[in-house]
């Protein structure tokens, strides 16, 4: 595929935008990249990676091994991720902690307008795709009332929620952020990213890298095989994680963290007007709407660079 340097730049632009939802429990990048044109293409690039490719780099060459990777497009998206997840992971953290309301609107608006240009993408709808709609929501909806676990920072489980978080991440709709709250890991990786520790930070990469390469081959298998019916799924997913954004909420359970913090343990979607606090209704749904906006903005993005 021919690019120029401005289709590398709105791919950029990409990355930065996944890489932000990734940051933050509930929201997924993999979304993103399916309503911003490119997943199908991540999906297969990332597939694509196998011993092939390394005889390609001894025996034609960097180039040609660049080219057979679709090196370009990795660099550029990945850039945008990265630069992303380190700095808004930071932010995330603070507007959680003292804006909730307010941040779990904005992707609650961002993730409804998801669900309607996903939609958008199932050519036909049968009887197997409505179930694969509903299969979905099922799942997303069940994962999103699950309680968090304690905190663990032994090795061997940084590996693994490395490979089951990349594995969330690159499922729309799936929060590979809120799987790591679930397991008991985003206080470990927040940690690790504030304080550049590199040791943890190489045990979660380490994971993901084995989770993705090896995940993204099924996706590819399913897109091929059963396209219209993996879309329907992911959008099922994408619909059922509503419950866990919507942004007014009652705790249930708390717990202690090690910093002698109180973390909530398991919560319940309310009626913001029986929310106990300010509910900050107004901001809330001017929010909603301006990520609802967004979603719309990036969509017209894909389609003219695609």
């Amino acid at each position: 595929m021919q690019r120029r340097l401005i289709d590398y730049v709105v791919i950029t632009l990409k990355g930065l935008a996944m890489g932000a939802a990734d940051a933050v429990p509930g929201v997924s990048g993999g979304t993103i990249a399916l309503i911003a044109g490119i997943y199908e293409e991540l999906i297969t690039t990332i597939s694509n990676v196998n011993l092939s490719l390394l005889k390609t780099l001894l025996n034609e060459g960097f180039k040609s091994f660049w080219i057979k990777l679709n090196g370009n497009f990795l660099l550029a998206l990945l850039t945008g991720i990265v630069i992303s997840f380190v700095s808004f992971m930071r932010l995330a953290k603070y507007l959680i902690e003292h804006e909730p309301i307010l941040i779990w609107s904005f992707f609650f608006g961002l993730v409804v307008a998801s669900i309607y240009f996903v939609a958008k993408q199932i050519k036909k709808w049968t009887l197997a795709v409505i179930l694969g709609f509903i299969v979905g929501a099922f799942i997303a909806f069940y994962i999103s009332t699950l309680p968090s676990l304690s905190e663990n920072n032994n090795p061997s489980f940084l590996i693994f929620a490395g490979a089951l978080a990349i594995c969330a991440m690159i499922l729309p709709g799936i929060s590979g952020a809120f799987i790591l709250v679930i397991i008991g890991a985003y206080k470990s990786l927040t940690d690790a990213v504030h304080d550049f520790d590199f040791k943890r930070i190489a045990l979660f990469v380490i994971g993901a890298i084995v989770g993705l390469l090896s995940f993204s081959r099924v996706l590819k298998w399913l897109f091929k095989r059963y396209h219209n019916i993996t879309l329907a799924v992911l959008t099922g997913f994408i619909a059922g994680s509503l419950n866990k954004i919507w942004p007014w909420k009652k705790v249930l359970t708390w717990r202690i963290d090690s910093d002698g913090m109180q973390v909530p343990v398991l919560e319940k979607s309310i009626s913001p007007y029986a929310y106990e606090g300010d509910p900050n209704i107004l901001w809330a749904v001017l929010l909603m709407l301006f990520g609802f906006l967004t979603i719309f903005i990036l969509e017209k993005i894909g389609n003219k660079y695609q």
